[in-house]
């Protein structure tokens, strides 16, 4: 009689070690928490035209505002008086500029980097660099 060999386990790790796919809602949550560059624009707020009714005259206005603003409590135009927002028109995404700063440091390296780069090299160089410039400008198909 012959020996009966014993079942093979999967050789699938269980679920807990196993990798989560790009495509997985796990991934995706992990890629939005990821912090971003200073230099990549990004949306940090947004701005909705609120159709907003006051709670002691009836008074009835379009307001801009941010998303996270109450729904009842920004003060009436006309009395003052504490708002409700009745219905979002409208959003509107804002984008952050650019870090002032940031874009004077690269402007400082780019106006170096031109004339620092011709004094480094010769003149032969400089030569080939403006005859391949020529070339490859008056050889486009």
């Amino acid at each position: 009689m012959a020996a009966k060999t014993p079942a093979v386990a999967s050789r699938r790790p269980p679920a807990r070690f196993r990798r989560k796919r790009p495509g997985s809602r796990a991934a995706a949550r992990v890629w939005n928490t990821l912090p971003m560059r200073s230099s990549m624009g990004r949306t940090a707020d947004v701005l909705i035209t609120a159709e907003r009714r006051c709670l002691v005259c009836d008074f009835t206005e379009q307001v801009r505002e941010h998303d996270t603003t109450d729904a009842i409590g920004p003060p009436c135009s006309r009395c003052r008086a504490p708002s409700e927002r009745v219905a979002i028109l409208a959003r509107h995404p804002v984008v952050q500029d650019r870090n002032p700063h940031a874009a004077a440091l690269g402007r400082l390296g780019g106006l170096k980097g031109g004339p620092a780069r011709a004094a480094a090299l010769s003149s032969k160089r400089r030569r080939e660099i403006a005859r391949a410039a020529a070339r490859a400008r008056w050889h486009r198909e």
